[in-house]
Order: C-alpha cells, then sequence, then structure tokens
C-alpha cells in the first residue's frame, strides 16, 4: 500500500518570502557599509559585515528552496524537499559563526569603549530596525525550517539595532560609550542559544530521527486500531525537511484476506492517517505466519508498540 499526498503551504508562499529579506537584506547592508564609513562608527560597520553574511546565506537559502519546488525524478525519488532542509543547516552554522565574530569584537571593546557618532548611530538604527523588522515580519508566517532560521537571522538584525538605538539615544546624553558592547554582547548570546536549538532539530531530522515523538505514537495507536491488524512492527518515521514526513510500517494480519478485504483495510488505513502530515506512506501486510523479509537485517529492531 503506498500513498502520496501534499500537506503545509504553497511552496512558492516560502520561497517569495525568502526573496523580500534577501533583497531587503542586500539592500540595506550597502546601505550600512556608507552609513558605517560617513559616521566612522567600527561598530556599525562590524554590522555591516555580519549583514553582508546573512545576505549571501539567506540568498543560498532562496536558491535552495527554489531547488526544492522541483518534482521528484530518477535520481531524488522523494524530491528535493531535503534541499530546503540542507539551507537551514548552512544558515544556522553561518549565523552562530557570525555570533561568534560580533563576541569577539565586543568583548575586547569592554577594555576599550569607544565613542562612536551618536547623530549618525540614531538615524541608521531607525532605519535599520524599520527594514529588519518588516523582514522579520514577511518570514514570521512561514512554517519551514529554513524561514525559522533565517526568521533568527533578521531578528538578530533587530535586536541588534534597537540596542544600537538605544545606546545612540543614551549617548546623545551621557558619555557612556561602554553600552554599545555590553548590549550587543547581550543579544547576541540570546540569538546564539536559540540558534543552536535549530540547529540541533535540523541536524536530528538529517540524521533521520523522529520528527516529533507523540506523532509516532498516535501512528503506532492508529493502525492498531484497525480491523484485522494484530501486530505492527518496522515502523519508521522520518522527515524530509521538517514538514513532510515520510512513514513505513509492516502490519502483520489476524487472518489471511482476498483482494476486496485488503481494499476494505487500506482505505480504513487511508482514513486514519489522513489527519496527519505525511508526504509519503507506505504500508505492507503480512500474514500470521509469514516471516518478514527485513527482519534479519536488525534484530534489534525497535518495537513499534512502545
Amino acid at each position: 500500500m503506498h500513498s502520496h499526498s501534499h500537506s503545509g503551504e504553497n511552496p512558492k508562499h516560502s520561497s517569495n518570502r525568502i526573496a523580500w529579506a534577501f533583497s531587503l537584506n542586500l539592500c540595506f547592508t550597502v546601505i550600512e557599509f556608507i552609513g558605517g564609513w560617513l559616521t566612522n562608527s567600527t561598530a556599525i560597520m562590524a554590522d555591516a559585515v555580519h549583514d553582508l553574511g546573512d545576505s549571501l546565506s539567506i540568498g543560498l537559502a532562496w536558491l535552495l528552496s527554489k531547488l526544492s519546488d522541483k518534482s521528484a525524478d530518477s535520481t531524488f525519488t522523494y524530491g528535493y524537499h531535503r534541499f530546503s532542509l540542507f539551507g537551514a543547516l548552512v544558515n544556522a552554522f553561518v549565523l552562530i559563526s557570525g555570533s561568534v565574530w560580533v563576541l569577539s569584537m565586543a568583548i575586547p571593546r569592554l577594555a576599550q569603549p569607544q565613542m562612536p557618532n551618536a547623530e549618525g548611530m540614531l538615524g541608521l538604527a531607525v532605519l535599520g530596525v524599520l527594514v529588519n523588522g518588516f523582514a522579520a515580519y514577511k518570514l514570521s508566517r512561514g512554517k519551514s525550517l529554513n524561514e525559522r532560521v533565517i526568521n533568527w537571522h533578521l531578528l538578530e538584525d533587530v535586536l541588534g539595532w534597537c540596542a544600537v538605538l538605544v545606546v545612540s539615544l543614551v549617548l546623545l546624553v551621557f558619555d557612556w560609550p561602554i553600552l554599545d558592547p555590553i548590549l550587543s554582547i547581550a543579544f547576541t548570546l540570546f540569538i546564539l542559544f536559540n540558534v543552536s536549538k535549530y540547529l540541533w532539530l535540523t541536524t536530528r531530522l538529517f540524521l533521520q530521527a523522529v520528527p516529533d515523538k507523540a506523532m509516532r505514537h498516535q501512528l503506532i495507536e492508529q493502525l492498531s486500531e484497525v480491523d484485522r491488524v494484530s501486530e505492527i512492527h518496522r515502523l519508521h518515521l522520518w522527515s524530509l525537511d521538517g514538514e513532510r514526513h515520510v512513514l513505513t510500517a509492516h502490519l502483520v494480519l489476524d487472518a489471511a484476506v482476498d483482494l476486496q478485504q485488503q481494499a476494505i483495510i487500506k482505505g480504513e488505513i487511508a482514513e486514519r492517517l489522513s489527519g496527519f502530515a505525511l508526504e509519503h506512506t507506505t504500508i505492507e501486510f503480512e500474514l500470521p505466519d509469514e516471516n518478514c523479509r527485513d527482519f534479519e537485517s536488525n534484530q534489534s529492531d525497535f518495537e513499534s508498540n512502545q
């Protein structure tokens, strides 16, 4: 028994949102370099370099997202959805590397703080919050891992520009340049913590871990309640991209059944699985005394009924 279903939103919407984020981020990166040069602000120049890395990784994510829309072929029989997952993995590594780089720039400034051009910082901070905030808003409606990781790129920029905004306002009144590295370290550690969680989640999906343990348990319950099914084994659940899941399982029937009865059982299975986000489903029937041809390949197979 094999079924194929489409779940989730139109992937073109995801690609369009990433394209918006890429265009806005790249244009603003150019503005940052010019603004950093005009204001003689090393903090803004450093953020411009960081945003340049963001733009490159978002551009990569856009290309991979477009590629993931391609239909399955003889080479990638499940389609190209995992390319989007690969983009999320690359973006997570880039963001973590960028955060470490920001920390390496900000921590030394605690000992030797520098007074920047507060007026120029204020103007660029307002523009930075608006541009990056709008891009983050566009991606906040996305559900793919790719979009969620990119959204952390943009949220990092928004928080960074909020920090610059606060610091610039304070520096207009007080001579406290040390506030700049303190706030930079604080928001960078916050982003680093959250993206690290997404990196672990993405890595687990790459290693074909179960995407949702509760979902696996519910699937076992639903299949166990199917009429004439006495046992479930060799049940495997993994994900193509964090949204589209794949299920395979062997169902042992309590007795031999004819083709008409098999069709009825298949219909019940399809109905019970219709509420799950399963892109591909493959179910094999086995008779009570039939030896599972896969059993000897893995004697330590995890029992599906646990």
